[in-house]
């Protein structure tokens, strides 16, 4: 297997609404943002999947040296091979490597997050360091291209969070800010119950309208000359603003079931909005002439 097929095979096999917005990228990019998100995978699992939290954090120090590896010509791993040759083609920062690496090793720091202020940092580490990432991959004219990415990392991690808070608490870590907890007097504890009354019901509403806030930002603030090229972004909003359309119609019972797309919805809505994208693309193209 090439470091290329790993790296795709990851991406696959997680199941991610982010792998049906990457088809429609063109080969090159495609490798790209496929190595990228397979970097994420990598130190994701490192601390959802290792219960000796030592041997996790030796893991991400691994990690580490392996992002300096690779800026040095000297990469080991199937993942770092393959964004390897990428260096050459995109203008990837090492510093959002290593903040993405700061964001896993906060779920190891902490398991609460007292306000949003202080959350916003894990999601800015975790989600716009990544988008931060795709955007030189998808290719931008416009610095403002930048805002668009970080706001809609934000958007895309808070969805997780709130898509996610069972499992979470299952593993005791909450995303939730605590200050907005006691506003609607809410505990920690009751994320383990299976039941959704009326407090938790307005306190995941609250989360929402937030998460809402910044797939609206991202939208405004994105270039029409940059809004082609950053139609993987736009894929991946569409599917993501649906879970979460999902999650208001269902009353905000993620405490009593998961929910997610079907894979032929993902790819519904990716196949739509590709061409939705297309055809104003077109549209403006035609208008410039």
């Amino acid at each position: 297997m090439t470091p290329d097929q790993y790296c795709q095979d990851k991406t696959a096999k997680s199941g991610s609404s982010f792998y049906y917005s990457f088809l429609f990228l063109p080969e090159q990019k495609r490798k790209a943002v496929m190595a990228l998100y397979a970097f994420c995978r990598e130190v994701d699992d490192v601390v959802d999947e290792i219960r000796e939290e030592q041997v996790a954090r030796v893991k991400l120090r691994w990690w580490r040296d392996e992002i300096h590896r690779l800026y040095h010509g000297e990469a080991q791993h199937p993942v770092t091979l393959a964004l390897k040759p990428q260096l050459e083609h995109f203008n990837l920062d090492e510093k959002y490597f290593h903040d993405i690496i700061d964001g896993m090793q906060m779920d190891l720091d902490f398991n609460h997050y007292r306000s949003f202020e202080d959350l916003a940092t894990y999601c800015y580490r975790a989600a716009s360091a990544v988008g931060l990432l795709t955007v030189e991959i998808f290719g931008y004219q416009n610095k403002q291209t930048l805002r668009y990415a970080h706001d809609l990392g934000m958007a895309f991690q808070l969805t997780n969070i709130l898509r996610d808070v069972r499992e979470d608490a299952r593993r005791q870590r909450v995303y939730i800010p605590e200050d907005e907890c006691r506003k609607f007097n809410v505990s920690a504890e009751d994320f383990l119950k299976p039941e959704t009354p009326d407090n938790v019901k307005g306190l995941f509403k609250f989360q929402a309208d937030r998460a809402r806030k910044f797939y609206l930002q991202a939208l405004q603030v994105l270039p029409d000359e940059d809004r082609y090229n950053q139609r993987s972004g736009i894929i991946m909003k569409s599917v993501y603003e649906s879970l979460l359309d999902e999650i208001e119609l269902d009353g905000f019972r993620v405490l009593e079931h998961q929910i997610k797309l079907t894979p032929l919805r993902k790819i519904w809505l990716a196949w739509t909005t590709a061409r939705k994208e297309k055809k104003r693309y077109k549209k403006l193209s035609h208008n410039h002439d």
